[in-house]
């Protein structure tokens, strides 16, 4: 399965392994010259929603270390 760490490694920290997204979902090879869809479509695995347990929306920017309901990769 696509690590979509690789293509948010821009962030400079791994997104919590509960956020969930379209592409995550593909069995696809990060590919540099293919443009990411930023088609915002992003949820929480505990919620099933566009926010996580904390009530705060679960996008990239925000599923970090410091959030209280973040869930580092093993």
């Amino acid at each position: 399965m696509a690590d979509p760490t690789i293509q948010l490694g821009k962030l400079g920290y791994e997104v919590c392994r509960c956020l969930m997204s379209k592409g995550k979902l593909l069995d696809l090879k990060y590919d540099p010259t293919v443009p990411p869809s930023n088609d915002g479509s992003y949820w929480c695995v505990h919620t099933q929603t566009v926010l996580g347990p904390d009530g705060k929306l679960a996008e990239p920017e925000a599923c970090k270390p410091s959030r209280g309901c973040y869930d580092h990769h093993s």
